[in-house]
């Protein structure tokens, strides 16, 4: 497959669709940054603004290649709405299309495979509240049951039920997931869940007594309101937009 990037995009689209488009090839490119990534494996996708059409990774492309211009532009039932020389994995329209339809509010959804969410997805008991990342967690969290690999359609209306109007979702022996308003916000929120299970599965490999945080202070947990995290989002996303630009430019063409 050649990953020459496709000629014409930015001519064919307004304003907000490319500002969306750097913005996810962007996201796609910090996930990798980060080692979140799973190869060409794993979806990120938001909506195009204004319309039931969303933006997915070109299926073969490693997500530190993405570009603005070749992200796939489809349909809620797969289908591309703008030429493509590339094809989208299945399995993300199916988990992702269905949230999108679900949920006005996910503008981004984004799943990953990382290791440390793996294996928190395995154990039994989920997210434990042993940090304050957990902490902040926890009040938007939801499971989903393992059921294979995500490409029979008769699966979406568990996960739209599962994930309800939470923020993160533990899929269960498969991996992570977090809606956003923006790439910014979803990026924030699997930071955190991130580092939530990072933190788990280290504490647990050290063998020590686990202290979970008590009762009491876990019930001050709240779920945040949407402007106090689109707030928080947009203060740290121009900083990352620079540590990419330092690391892997061009995300942005």
């Amino acid at each position: 497959m050649s990953f020459m990037q496709e000629s014409g995009v930015r001519e064919r689209v307004g304003e907000a669709e490319w500002q969306v488009r750097c913005d996810l090839a962007a996201l796609y490119r910090l996930v990798a940054l980060f080692g979140w990534d799973d190869l060409i494996f794993t979806h990120i996708t938001a909506k195009v603004p204004g319309t039931e059409h969303f933006l997915i990774n070109p299926y073969g492309m490693m997500f530190d290649e993405i570009t603005a211009s070749s992200l796939v532009k489809i349909d809620l039932q797969g289908r591309k709405v703008m030429e493509s020389e590339y094809d989208i994995n299945p399995a993300g329209f199916t988990i992702h299309s269905c949230i999108h339809a679900a949920r006005k509010d996910a503008m981004c959804v984004l799943h990953t495979h990382s290791i440390n969410g793996v294996a928190v997805s395995a154990q039994k008991k989920g997210l434990l509240p042993l940090s304050q990342f957990a902490f902040i967690v926890l009040p938007s969290l939801a499971y989903h049951d393992y059921e294979g690999l995500a490409l029979n359609e008769e699966e979406q209306p568990r996960l739209v039920r599962d994930l309800g109007d939470k923020r993160y979702l533990i899929l269960r022996n498969h991996g992570l997931l977090t809606v956003g308003s923006t790439m910014a916000d979803a990026f924030q929120s699997m930071h955190r869940l991130e580092a939530a299970c990072m933190v788990q599965v280290r504490a647990m490999a050290g063998g020590a007594e686990l202290l979970d945080i008590p009762p009491d202070i876990l019930a001050r947990a709240h779920v945040e309101s949407l402007d106090d995290r689109a707030a928080k989002a947009a203060l740290a996303w121009p900083g990352l937009l620079r540590r990419l630009d330092r690391r892997n430019p061009g995300y942005a063409s």
